[in-house]
């Protein structure tokens, strides 16, 4: 039977697909892998016994990674997100490891929720040691609405939940804010221009905070994750909805995997910790190398 020019190119075709789909099943074990090891340090490798850590968006994602994390090495912990039920979950796995939980449905677009949130965290727990600033408006339009939603929750979210927690933090001897940015705000991203623009803003506001806050012995740094896939986020819908896109962005990542959760909780506790004493100012990159490809 004669082979077609059109049968040889689907043949072709079926032949990548295998290979992509081969690609995406090994990183996907390879992931599973990485959180397990993580999973088994025991015990954590910090020590936040009698620690204060205030997290805003910690009901999911990173948030709820490093909530646990914090919790897992001693920390008393409190989150705020907008879903009460995720929150729910994560302060009920907070108090398993016998620390304070404190969790609160707030706003973060909202000014007034925020401080609200922290006075009630900090009253809570007794004090504010780390201030986390994890929530994102991930907008990808155009309009004004677009590109204020990154401003309000990327950028000033951060800005106010600082603010408010300043006085706490000041009377803490282990005080520091961590901002979690992204390598969207070091290139250009076609598709969500106003979500890299704000981060890369937040960056800059990580720097000058950290130059202003030194004299208070308040360290300010960033962490900018790379690709993180975690169930019904974003990379684990587009796995889905698209797969040749994930399995492109994979193919970019030289170190063969999609990040998790607990890669970038393990670097937010290394930065609030002792360890990281003489840190401040740095905007740290937690991506498998993926910002060198781009």
């Amino acid at each position: 039977m004669a082979v077609t020019a059109e049968s040889r190119v689907d043949s072709s075709t079926n032949a990548r697909v295998r290979v992509l789909q081969t690609k995406v099943e090994a990183a996907s074990v390879e992931l599973t892998s990485a959180i397990q090891t993580m999973n088994r340090l025991t015990p954590p490798p910090f020590n936040f016994h009698g620690w204060r850590v205030a997290i805003a968006g910690g009901s999911r994602g990173i948030g709820r990674a490093m909530a646990l994390a914090f919790a897992a090495a001693g920390a008393s912990v409190s989150v705020c997100a907008r879903g009460e039920d995720a929150l729910n979950e994560v302060a009920q796995t907070i108090t398993k490891y016998g620390v304070t939980a404190h969790s609160q449905s707030c706003d973060l677009a909202d000014p007034d929720a925020i401080g609200h949130w922290i006075k009630a965290a900090a009253n809570t727990l007794g004090g504010i040691d780390v201030l986390v600033n994890n929530a994102s408006g991930f907008g990808s339009g155009a309009t004004d609405a677009d590109w204020l939603a990154n401003v309000n929750i990327d950028l000033m979210a951060a800005v106010r939940a600082s603010r408010e927690a300043l006085p706490y933090l000041k009377r803490s001897s282990n005080a520091a804010i961590l901002h979690i940015s992204s390598i969207a705000a070091f290139h250009s991203y076609r598709e969500r221009p106003a979500y890299a623009a704000i981060k890369a803003a937040l960056n800059q506001y990580t720097t000058s905070q950290a130059h202003d806050l030194a004299e208070h012995r308040i360290r300010v740094n960033a962490v900018a994750p790379g690709a993180i896939d975690f169930p019904d986020g974003r990379w684990d819908r587009r796995k889905r909805e698209d797969p040749q896109r994930y399995a492109a962005t994979l193919a970019a990542i030289p170190f063969g995997r999609f990040g998790c959760p607990e890669d970038v909780a393990a670097v937010a506790l290394f930065l609030a910790s002792p360890l990281a004493g003489w840190i401040t100012g740095q905007i740290l990159c937690v991506d498998g190398g993926q910002l060198l490809g781009t």
